[in-house]
């Protein structure tokens, strides 16, 4: 746990440029663009955009989110996934003990923060992402908790029970109810936190999602075919389950 303040602040700039690089795979992994090639530019005009274009949150601040060649709107995302990024970050070395698995979560969390911009943003979840992050999880996990046992029995207890839930509900209903990015989500959530994480980030997305779903079956006056992107669910609750896990574990323990 670092509570040095010039240390955090430098933490936190650093996730601020992550999540500069973020914003670069939200928008073009789902396109099939390459991530280094072109340069950033603007999506209006095509100017290619600067240094000082692009130093995360005060660029944006200081242009009035627009463009500085055309005056087009710039959206707010990326300085949203900026700040985001820098206060994960933030938070996990403030709240994590020095060791591996400090840099197991940061690497989780921008997992995380790019699976839910996409997910919000075009409904999938890449491969490119989840298949790779379960490795990355199950290899972080020989050096950093939970352990390789867990993560393994994670990344199985996670995708199982996605799946068993997916092929349970196209035999009820005969259409796709879950996507197989989500089973694979979870897996990867599994591999990185350990199958008692998996158990939680379940619990708290569905809940979640529930939750939504029925605000918006009253808003829209009780139409029930709405497509919610469940992977964005998925990410908070595994980030309430990486920052708050035990405790909620011991809570609900208590009732027993």
């Amino acid at each position: 746990m670092i509570v040095d303040g010039p240390a955090l602040l430098f933490v936190f700039l650093i996730g601020l440029c992550v999540g500069s690089f973020l914003n670069v795979v939200i928008f073009r992994l789902p396109l099939g663009q390459s991530l280094n090639h072109p340069p950033s530019r603007c999506m209006a005009c095509g100017y290619a955009l600067r240094w000082r274009d692009n130093v995360p949150i005060l660029s944006w601040v200081l242009l009035g989110g627009r463009c500085r060649n055309c005056r087009a709107r710039i959206s707010m995302q990326y300085p949203i996934v900026e700040l985001v990024t820098g206060i994960l970050f933030l938070l996990v070395v403030w709240l994590t003990p020095p060791g591996p698995l400090v840099a197991s979560r940061l690497i989780f969390v921008g997992i995380l923060v790019a699976l839910f911009g996409i997910d919000l943003a075009h409904q999938i979840l890449p491969n490119t992402i989840t298949l790779p992050g379960i490795a990355i999880g199950v290899i972080l996990s020989f050096i950093a908790p939970p352990g390789w046992q867990a993560s393994l029995i994670g990344a199985l207890l996670g995708g199982g029970v996605l799946y068993g839930i997916a092929w349970s509900y196209y035999l009820v209903r005969r259409e796709e109810g879950l996507g197989m990015g989500d089973v694979k989500m979870l897996a990867m959530i599994g591999a990185f936190l350990g199958w008692k994480a998996v158990l939680v980030t379940l619990v708290l997305s569905s809940f979640s999602g529930a939750l939504l779903g029925m605000a918006l079956i009253v808003l829209q006056r009780g139409s029930m075919r709405l497509a919610l992107p469940f992977g964005t669910f998925l990410a908070i609750g595994a980030l309430a389950a990486m920052f708050a896990g035990d405790l909620l574990l011991a809570w609900y323990a208590q009732f027993f």
